[in-house]
């Protein structure tokens, strides 16, 4: 396929941390190859631009968060939104990606040619006019979570008489001075919201049906900081993210091999900042520690609400919302002007775009990950599901790399077309693993639709960075598997044999 025939070689669907890092890492690794960005929303920033409820932060050091390229400059490792839609701002303006990126256009289908080489994409813009466009190569930054319909626990608060609000659409201006608030959940959400109302409402309950496992950390790396005093900046900040790393592989680990003692750490640390006010049950969850993301409390801001008597939580059920606030099962009505429903997400998957095969629709629960990143028998694709247990951007990273490298020997081949094959016979063969070993409410009701995976790659989506940064930054692009073909080659022939036919 001449290139001339594209509107894009490449296109990246998804302004946020994955789009972003794409585009900077083609611009450092592929220069000669062109590519768009497509992104559904008026702003970039994905995440952070969408989320506006009150003390929005990252729950993860902002030196593995942030893109292995770009150094994080800030004094707060744990940083808010604004900071980090700073970040990116900088990234998209020093990089020239801004003017690449094609706002308020969706997409919502997107079909592979193989006698065409390529993808006929399927946009949607603002006003609902439909355009359509040909690129070689799609790479999809879309995120995990449904951006219009976040999770429906089934709550009837039609009797309550106050507001009921969702922190995926919080309201502008919102003023909750001097109001009673409670807010329904226990995970990262709740616990942010909570301590970043405590200081003006009069008073935050966090109701919570299971307790989460916390735990508390400086807003600030001492480390960090000090090393940016008398390194360089990008020397500095190489140190941290390996400090971090290391730090964040050993404590993961740990919890796996040695959960209580992981347990009694973490309650401690609560313990001797809550004093008189800490209440084992209230912190000890059913599970065990990474069995879900444990939820960081940055300055121990949480607890500092807790004993300043502007925050409290609650263990117990609802029974009904009532005109006044909750009812729970044990009897006591929980007073409230405003209730969160802070309670999670719903997983969607390749932006909830329908993509086909010449035609034939992909059931990605049917299809295998490949190196993370590609899906058995689909050409000319490549996405991004970031870790649960650590930084999203440090699998964004490795999957932006391995897929220019890719796109690289796809060129250098003369190949229009790149595809992981995999025979009925190899998929007989292979032995599944749990895409996910994690307990959380949103994992487990989205599994459904995730694609499968293996007990060892090349087959395999892993939570295990350290190995996956060797395999994937080493790894021999032409390793039997991937299949390249030029544009109207039969897909069933081998590597060379389809590009000397080609010729």
């Amino acid at each position: 396929m001449d290139k001339n025939a594209l509107d894009y070689e490449v296109l990246i669907v998804g302004a946020g941390i994955s789009g972003i890092g794409m585009a900077a890492h083609m611009g450092m690794q592929c220069p000669d190859i062109s590519y768009g960005i497509v992104e559904m929303r008026e702003g970039l920033g994905g995440t952070w631009d969408l989320f506006r409820y009150p003390g929005i932060r990252s729950d993860s050091d902002m030196h593995t968060l942030g893109f292995v390229f770009e150094p994080w400059k800030h004094e707060k490792t744990i940083a808010d939104a604004p900071s980090i839609m700073k970040y990116l701002n900088t990234i998209v303006d020093e990089r020239g990606i801004r003017e690449k990126i094609r706002f308020g256009q969706k997409v919502v289908a997107a079909n592979f040619s193989s006698e065409d080489g390529c993808w006929h994409v399927t946009l949607e813009a603002t006003d609902g006019t439909a355009s359509q466009l040909r690129v070689g190569f799609l790479y999809l930054g879309s995120g995990y979570y449904d951006y219009d319909d976040p999770y429906d626990a089934g709550f009837d608060t039609s009797a309550f008489e106050g507001e009921v609000l969702h922190p995926q659409f919080w309201p502008e201006n919102l003023d909750y001075a001097g109001k009673k608030i409670v807010v329904v959940g226990s995970g990262a959400t709740a616990v942010t919201i909570v301590p970043s109302m405590a200081d003006k409402a009069a008073h935050v309950t966090m109701l919570q049906r299971t307790p989460t496992w916390m735990w508390a950390r400086p807003a600030k790396d001492w480390i960090a900081n000090t090393l940016r005093k008398f390194l360089p900046e990008e020397t500095a900040y190489k140190l941290t993210r390996f400090k971090n790393i290391k730090m964040q592989d050993l404590s993961f680990k740990m919890a796996r091999n040695k959960p209580d003692k992981v347990k009694e750490g973490l309650k401690k640390s609560i313990e001797k900042v809550l004093g008189d006010n800490y209440d084992e049950a209230t912190f000890t969850p059913p599970y065990d520690p990474w069995d879900q993301r444990l939820c960081l409390v940055p300055d121990d801001d949480l607890f500092k609400a807790m004993n300043a008597g502007k925050a409290s939580i609650v263990t117990d059920h609802i029974d009904a919302f009532e005109a006044g606030g909750v009812r729970l099962k044990s009897g006591e009505l929980l007073e409230a002007d405003i209730i969160v429903t802070a309670t999670g997400l719903t997983l969607a998957f390749a932006g909830k775009m329908d993509i086909a095969v010449d035609g034939e629709t992909v059931d990605f629960s049917k299809r295998f990950y490949y190196m993370s990143c590609m899906f058995s028998n689909v050409p000319n694709l490549a996405g991004v599901f970031g870790y649960l247990n650590a930084s999203w951007t440090l699998r964004a990273d490795l999957v932006s790399e391995y897929t220019c490298r890719l796109l690289n020997h796809t060129k250098a081949k003369g190949a229009s077309v790149a595809v992981p094959a995999m025979s009925a016979a190899e998929e007989a063969a292979i032995e599944e693993d749990d895409i996910f070993d994690f307990s959380s409410g949103y994992i487990q009701r989205g599994k459904h639709i995730m694609p499968r995976n293996a007990i060892s790659y090349p087959w395999r989506l892993s939570q295990d960075y350290i190995v996956d940064r060797k395999v994937m930054q080493t790894a021999a692009i032409d390793d039997g598997i991937l299949k390249f073909r030029a544009a109207g080659a039969p897909p069933a022939q081998d590597n060379n044999e389809q590009l000397e036919a080609a010729e």
